[in-house]
């Protein structure tokens, strides 16, 4: 059985779930010690624990540890079982991190599956399900994953209680993708959204949009949803011929509306500026399903902890070639042989 160290790269969640993940694919046995260790309340919390009764469901395995707060956990696989599939977060844990655990070892099985997961959709310390929709699900389905994402309910941090539908088919195979250039840019739009917050906060963050971006006032919209508390989400979407970007500024208290849409007009124009067609986010997230599927490449904008930590995870639990070339800071190629 295979022990991993919880506190290694970036040491927090990323770890348990791509573990978890690989584990699912593989039917490989691992004991993970220290989750989150380098985290200031490290073990399972319940975003985690959730993952972890995921991958169990999936495919009738056992974890033993399984509790909140748990720095240990055994997890021995079984075989994976397509399905219909619902979770409770609990909290305003994010979603789409659940899902990622499940989405790739659930591809692999001989069925569709649908998977209902209640709690935050737009988590301010996790890639929106806009992201996950618009980004991610495009470039699975060219390398043969075919997956689709519904939102049912908006879920903001603190409150929770969005829902988020995923249904899975049998991936079609293993198709390589290579993601070097972005093209021509199509499309640009800003969508602010509010639940049980006053409109003209998304009309403020509208407003910076349109003067530090310059772009179309057709293509700025205010979205109204209810949800179970507050919240605020602006979502800066760039179309271009290969790839789709979103990025997110999300509404804190004491922090002005021109503040947080100042900072998401920055991400913008930095990935404009730096040229490579992934974003630093998304380079995270094609790593996993490129080590199990058909490998790639891809030119991204840098790499995050969380990337490096699953560089050196997939190396070791998969045994993949994954060759890192830095051009400089912001430009970074990822070659994976699988």
């Amino acid at each position: 059985m295979l022990t991993i160290d919880g506190t290694r790269g970036e040491g927090g969640g990323q770890v348990l779930r791509t573990a978890l993940a690989v584990s699912l694919a593989t039917a490989q046995p691992l004991r993970l010690v220290n989750i989150r260790g380098n985290r200031p309340n490290p073990g399972l919390l319940r975003q985690h624990l959730t993952a972890v009764r995921a991958a169990v469901a999936i495919s009738g395995g056992t974890a033993n540890g399984a509790e909140l707060r748990s720095p240990e956990l055994t997890f021995v696989p079984g075989a994976i079982r397509a399905g219909s599939y619902e979770f409770n977060v609990g909290t305003a844990g994010s979603t789409g991190l659940v899902l990622q655990t499940i989405m790739m070892p659930l591809a692999l099985a001989d069925g569709a599956s649908e998977v209902v997961v209640e709690g935050g959709s737009h988590n301010p310390m996790a890639p929106p399900f806009d992201f996950l929709s618009r980004t991610l699900l495009p470039l699975l389905s060219r390398m043969g994953v075919r997956v689709s994402l519904r939102l049912e309910r908006h879920g903001f941090y603190p409150a929770g209680g969005g829902r988020v539908r995923m249904i899975v088919e049998p991936s079609s195979g293993r198709i390589a993708l290579h993601l070097i250039e972005r093209g021509e840019i199509r499309a640009t739009r800003a969508r602010a959204v509010v639940s049980n917050l006053p409109e003209r906060i998304a009309r403020r963050e509208l407003s910076v949009v349109a003067a530090k971006l310059s772009w179309n006032s057709d293509s700025l919209e205010v979205i109204r949803v209810d949800a179970a508390g507050p919240g605020n989400v602006l979502l800066l979407e760039v179309e271009c011929d290969d790839v789709t970007e979103v990025f997110a500024g999300f509404g804190e208290a004491q922090v002005r509306a021109e503040a947080v849409a100042a900072r998401a007009c920055d991400s913008v124009r930095r990935y404009l500026v730096a040229g490579a067609p992934v974003g630093r986010y998304l380079a995270d997230q094609l790593l996993l399903p490129m080590a199990l599927g058909g490998g790639g490449s891809f030119r991204t904008t840098g790499l995050t902890p969380h990337s490096e930590t699953n560089i050196d995870l997939l190396r070791e639990l998969l045994g993949v070639a994954i060759d890192v070339i830095r051009t400089d800071r912001d430009d970074v190629t990822v070659s994976v042989a699988t």
